[in-house]
């Protein structure tokens, strides 16, 4: 555990950060500008959603091309392409114009966010994927928390500003990754091994990755289902307290995510993947219950910070299982394309499911589901094996990446000891 993470690793940090500050400072915008046009809040919903919507349209396609073309290249022109649809969305002369420039950066987004994975994958060390996962994962985190206070100043100066200073720093993050990767061999596409790729039904086979799909559906759901479209409106209403408030505890959700981020890193890549993500899940799903049965302010801040350091413990866990199902120096951009759609799909479904249970059921039983889908989750991961390679491991199994770089389960053996049941010889 003494090496170090390589510079690629910091330059997808680096870039994730950009990329979030830019983020941050558009989305509070979007809903003000759209609202402009003389739209309802039905069609301010739309405009929001089917930038998930194509996200997960274009997923299967985004894997084909991270497969074809390399991560680094499908990772810049996906950046590109974001940064293209939310300029022009912030010159958008309709309500449908601005639509179709969401759809177009929603493609871009998807792109991007599947090579930047994969790329990950690719380039850490097996035994250090925790640790990579939750740098970038921090890197996220920090940039959409600080790019809302920059758009806040921004906004004075034109609805316009948000989206042409994204569309700019964008372009920067761009630059970053094209700069700084354009001669490295760790991230280059290896040519004798382009064709060498996990099928999604091949993963599809390993407990490990159903476990990983079930916590990233749940993890958008509650994520998205409850901290972004219901706890505003429970702060509001039922805690009659005003918007700063509930912008406070989304805030304070955040915290809890990055104060344990780069913990839960290290402890997956020491204590093993599997009780650090299913503590997460426990821990986010009991405290989203909590938090529907709330009464006061102060116990609710502190099931938002709570829920929110569940949250991060489960993010680099999950992750590294779906590297480790691939294997070392697999590629499988079809592997992450499809529990990146999972994700996507969670998404989508929580916020609907959390306003109709909300509006029929009461507060209670919206945050109950949501608590129960996090639960549930955990028994996937119990049946799961373990996937934390060794050093000795890895070794093995770069030895032999070229031949398969994948995961078997067929027998609880370490990974790079066998491949589709068939005992591998050392020198192999």
């Amino acid at each position: 555990m003494r090496e170090r993470l390589p510079v690629e690793v910091w330059v997808l940090v680096a870039a994730s950060f950009i990329i979030a500050i830019g983020f941050g400072i558009v989305a509070p915008v979007l809903p003000v500008f759209a609202a402009t046009f003389g739209v309802g809040h039905t069609a301010i919903a739309i405009l929001i959603s089917v930038f998930a919507l194509v996200r997960l349209a274009f997923a299967p396609l985004s894997g084909i091309l991270v497969n074809k073309f390399g991560e680094p290249h499908v990772y810049i022109v996906g950046i590109l392409i974001v940064a293209a649809g939310t300029t022009m969305a912030g010159f958008s002369g309709s309500y449908f114009e601005m639509l179709g420039w969401r759809a177009l950066a929603g493609i871009g987004s998807t792109m991007f966010t599947v090579a930047a994975l994969a790329l990950l994958i690719r380039i850490t060390p097996a035994p250090m994927r925790g640790r990579a996962s939750g740098m970038w994962a921090a890197g996220f985190l920090v940039g959409n928390v600080a790019g809302p206070i920059v758009g806040a100043g921004l906004v004075p100066l034109g609805l316009w500003v948000p989206f042409v200073s994204y569309g700019a720093l964008l372009c920067v993050a761009a630059f970053v990754v094209w700069f700084f990767l354009r001669n490295s061999t760790l991230a280059a596409l290896d040519k004798s091994n382009g064709t060498d790729h996990m099928p999604f039904m091949d993963a599809m086979r390993h407990r490990a990755y159903h476990a990983a799909l079930a916590s990233g559906f749940a993890n958008g759901w509650a994520v998205f289902g409850v901290r972004i479209s219901l706890v505003p409106v429970f702060v509001i209403e039922a805690l009659e307290q005003s918007p700063a408030i509930a912008g406070i505890s989304m805030s304070v959700f955040a915290a809890g995510n990055a104060a344990t981020l780069f913990i839960s890193g290290k402890l997956a890549d020491t204590r093993g993947r599997k009780p650090v993500a299913i503590a997460g899940l426990v821990i986010s799903g009991v405290t989203t219950i909590w938090m529907g049965f709330t009464t006061g302010t102060w116990d609710f801040m502190a099931a938002s910070l709570i829920a929110g350091m569940g949250a991060g413990l489960l993010n680099p866990p999950q992750n590294a299982v779906v590297a480790d199902v691939m294997g070392a120096r697999g590629r499988g951009g079809p592997v992450l394309a499809g529990f990146q759609m999972v994700t996507d799909l969670g998404a989508i479904i929580g916020p609907i499911s959390a306003g109709v249970l909300a509006d029929t059921l009461g507060f209670e039983a919206s945050f109950a589901v949501t608590g129960a889908a996090l639960l549930l989750s955990v028994f996937f991961w119990f049946i799961a094996p373990e996937t934390l390679p060794t050093h000795e491991e890895e070794h093995t199994a770069t030895a032999v990446a070229p031949e398969c770089g994948a995961l078997d389960e067929s027998a609880e053996v370490p990974l790079g000891e066998r491949v589709g049941g068939k005992p591998r010889h050392p020198e192999a």
